[in-house]
């Protein structure tokens, strides 16, 4: 991979309902601290009145560098570029995608991001039993950073049975330790878990709602949300009043973000000197 060494880095992200995301602030940000020009757009199909397919072509030929995607893309995104790491071929979703000149290529910053994510709360303190409610893109990445982290148990937990059984047969693939199981019914699944995961939209801003119901989460000792605009969502709210252990979206979302920057660029960012530069900005 060819990475950015000299004038202006062309970035965006693609993805339905962002208007209130945080990518744009960090990665111009990143681009001030590492004395680099950097523009990212927010690229919003439905908005420019174009589909993903249209937007992801205008993309490819207007001098961008790389992209972000994130829901509902990340899977659609797949078809469209060259993954050469067989983990990310394995979550079948794909968050970053750098153009080069032979042709753009994806990786998966998901994964690394929560478990950066998860280690920054929870230290070496093991996953234990835990139940993921939602198995499309994020959820997959998530799901594989479990198995690195050493989850004794994941119960995959979706409407749609067949997105589960096809996430519990990658994880299962990957020959660990990990216990796999597929549930449809998330309270059944967080009954007598360690963690509770939610990696659906619910909660995001502008479609509210949470995945679990808060008398379900007795007995867990930790939770985590992918969803974080906003940060304190309705389930992390419940959780927090339960007593449990609570690691936000807004983790994951900097652990995705240095990680997608150092592909972008080649170049290493300073974590705390990024975060306190971000921290508490909406834009």
């Amino acid at each position: 991979m060819t990475q950015a060494t000299t004038g202006t880095i062309k970035l965006g992200l693609i993805g339905d309902n962002i208007t209130r995301s945080k990518s744009p602030r960090l990665h111009r940000t990143a681009g001030k601290l590492t004395g680099r020009d950097v523009t990212y757009d927010r690229l919003i199909p439905k908005d420019m009145g174009r589909s993903f397919d249209e937007v992801f072509e205008q993309v490819l030929k207007s001098g961008y560098r790389g992209i972000n995607v994130t829901y509902p893309y990340k899977e659609v995104v797949t078809a469209k570029v060259t993954v050469t790491d067989p983990l990310v071929r394995g979550i079948g979703a794909v968050n970053t995608v750098v153009f080069g000149e032979d042709g753009p290529k994806g990786f998966n910053t998901d994964y690394t991001g929560f478990m950066h994510a998860y280690r920054s709360i929870r230290g070496t303190e093991p996953p234990g039993v835990v139940c993921l409610i939602g198995t499309g893109g994020v959820g997959k990445a998530v799901a594989f950073g479990l198995v690195g982290l050493g989850a004794r148990v994941i119960r995959c937990v979706d409407l749609d049975p067949a997105k589960a059984d096809a996430l519990a047969q990658a994880l299962t693939s990957l020959g660990s330790e990990t216990c796999i199981e597929v549930l449809t019914d998330a309270v059944t699944a967080a009954r007598g878990a360690d963690g509770i995961i939610n990696c659906t939209p619910l909660g995001m801003v502008g479609i509210g709602g949470s995945p679990l119901e808060a008398e379900a989460m007795q007995g867990a000792t930790w939770v985590f949300d992918a969803v974080y605009t906003p940060v304190d969502t309705q389930f992390l709210q419940d959780a927090a009043k339960a007593g449990l252990t609570v690691i936000t979206g807004y983790e994951l979302f900097f652990g995705q973000g240095v990680d997608a920057w150092e592909i972008f660029t080649g170049q290493d960012i300073d974590h705390a000197a990024l975060r306190a530069a971000i921290q508490g900005d909406d834009a």
